[in-house]
């Protein structure tokens, strides 16, 4: 495994971080959670990103459990808060804040979380009061850091210049092979600001792991046929996109990689992104996920990977 400073922090993640949406707190059972986290730190995998939203609790609650026993400096830990939580809780101000960050430090069964994250942007609340809390909660010893998740490169823009405030250093996008929309304006803002991407969905929700083919119904055990998980994924599930994915194969075998490992290496070519999420629902595809660390990709595959998926067009989920 290799590891990437994020952003301007003091910190250092590993290329492949272990997410936790869908799949922990309720996607899978607390035994398979526990084993795909053993599985990650055995391979050197140090980043675990959750947020307080997925399954309402639940998978902060879990990862509290499971993570405890572990020493805290072994590991970066980051959540988010922005969607509703119930009772009214929801968004970005203040008191939701300081509210929420408690909740999941209690969750999460730790004195600070190493990232904060806003999971979107809340046009209700004035930017400047959301970034006064933000550091009111660094402050307090309670966050090290703040990010965000799928800001526009206007909005991190905005808050980057407020003064007296944290800064963002990271910043959480759906980025893959089959969704590249942070490459025209939020990736080359984040290289001006000094701030990482940390990518999620770098396979396309397991689309680009190959298991789906065309006119063929989704495997049984797959992401699609679980009701738990496959709910968002319908955009991905086209013919058209299997197709593209298929003609990836022999870019991937010609390079001794699975095309999970080619998509993971594909993401990781760029310097601005620290790490890339993968959700494992089972222990054995962390080992695959994580063999992508440290590929390097020559210039010509990735002109075979961009004729490959040439005319390709997703529609946003």
């Amino acid at each position: 495994m290799e590891y990437r400073r994020l952003g301007t922090s003091t910190l250092t993640v590993s290329e492949i971080g272990l997410g936790s949406w869908l799949t922990y707190g309720g996607g899978v059972t607390r035994e398979t959670a526990a084993a795909c986290i053993d599985r990650a730190f055995a391979l050197g995998i140090n980043f675990v990103d959750t947020a307080n939203v997925y399954g309402r609790g639940a998978a902060e609650e879990l990862l509290g459990e499971l993570l405890e026993p572990r020493p805290r400096d072994s590991y970066v830990l980051a959540t988010k808060l922005y969607f509703p939580m119930g009772d009214g809780d929801r968004g970005l101000s203040r008191a939701q804040v300081l509210k929420q960050v408690d909740a999941s430090l209690r969750r999460l069964r730790t004195d600070y979380v190493d990232v904060y994250q806003c999971h979107r942007y809340d046009a209700d609340t004035p930017l400047d009061e959301t970034m006064a809390a933000l550091t009111e909660v660094v402050r307090a010893g309670k966050v090290r850091y703040v990010g965000v998740s799928e800001w526009s490169a206007g909005q991190i823009a905005a808050a980057q210049v407020l003064p007296d405030v944290e800064h963002f250093v990271s910043s959480q996008p759906q980025y893959s092979l089959l969704w590249r929309v942070p490459e025209r304006a939020v990736i080359p803002l984040c290289v001006r600001e000094g701030i990482s991407q940390v990518v999620w969905s770098p396979l396309a929700q397991g689309v680009l792991t190959g298991k789906y083919r065309p006119g063929e119904p989704p495997p049984a055990d797959s992401r699609a046929r679980s009701n738990a998980m496959g709910w968002a994924m319908g955009r991905f599930l086209t013919d058209e996109v299997f197709e593209a994915v298929d003609r990836l194969r022999p870019i991937a075998a010609d390079a001794g990689l699975s095309p999970a490992q080619l998509a993971l290496a594909w993401v990781l070519r760029e310097p601005n992104v620290a790490s890339a999420l993968v959700g494992a629902s089972r222990p054995e595809q962390l080992d695959e996920n994580a063999a992508a660390s440290g590929v390097a990709l020559d210039p010509a595959m990735l002109d075979a990977i961009d004729a490959a998926l040439a005319g390709l067009v997703v529609q946003p989920g």
